[in-house]
């Protein structure tokens, strides 16, 4: 009972939530963060998903050396990194784009892979070029996989952004790591609390984005990517 009067205080006590080690700043550092290094995969991913699954050349290729880079643990990606550029924001950055442009790639090669071949034949068949048939075509009907794939690596990016204050960075992870070298509990249970709640936020809004882009005809085409990533 006294750990969770501890916790209440904490989040109760007006000094805990502004001023530089606050709760708002670090939630905006953790959201800062992890919004870049997605926007920043997405750039990377979804290009390269697109013309691998487009043209079929290399694409087992680059989803076999991308399900690779994913059974490499964030947290050693991040060690060799710090120990190469120093410690930081760039080495926590570089370890949170390369945990999300695995998933976007495999789930963005496999949408357009999965597009029907008679349709993409029929709309070749009307005059479309090749971009226009991947514009037209194969994006829209590999929509709900490809946004699956971002949903995916949303979340993951935002849980993993903790590791961040491995590094000397801030974020939510600042109050698991500060918490358990002075051995404050309290604050280390904030800190995960925060980070799941932040974790849940970001997957409810995520889906809520994938229903409204997605057109509701291809809303039977949403498949779980537990098998994919």
């Amino acid at each position: 009972m006294q750990f969770l009067s501890d916790v209440a205080a904490y989040f109760t006590t007006a000094a805990n939530w502004w001023g530089v080690e606050g709760i708002v700043h670090r939630l905006q550092e953790h959201i800062v963060m992890s919004f870049v290094s997605l926007v920043v995969a997405m750039v990377i991913a979804l290009p390269l998903g697109l013309v691998l699954g487009h043209t079929g050349r290399g694409g087992p290729l680059a989803i076999n050396l991308s399900n690779l880079g994913r059974a490499v643990p964030s947290f050693a990606i991040i060690v060799i990194t710090a120990s190469i550029v120093g410690i930081g924001a760039k080495p926590a950055f570089i370890a949170l784009v390369a945990l999300a442009v695995p998933p976007m790639v495999t789930n963005t090669y496999t949408a357009v892979r999965g597009v029907d071949r008679e349709v993409k034949e029929a709309a070749v068949g009307m005059g479309l070029t090749g971009g226009q048939v991947l514009r037209k075509v194969e994006v829209p009907m590999g929509l709900p996989l490809i946004m699956a794939g971002i949903r995916t690596s949303g979340v993951q990016v935002v849980a993993t952004a903790t590791l961040a204050a491995l590094v000397g960075w801030g974020g939510l992870g600042r109050y698991i790591i500060d918490g358990l070298a002075t051995r404050q509990f309290d604050e280390v249970f904030v800190g995960a609390v925060l980070v799941a709640l932040l974790s849940l936020l970001v997957e409810l809004a995520l889906s809520a984005f994938q229903r409204l882009v997605v057109p509701r005809g291809l809303q039977h085409r949403l498949v779980a990517t537990a098998d994919l990533d």
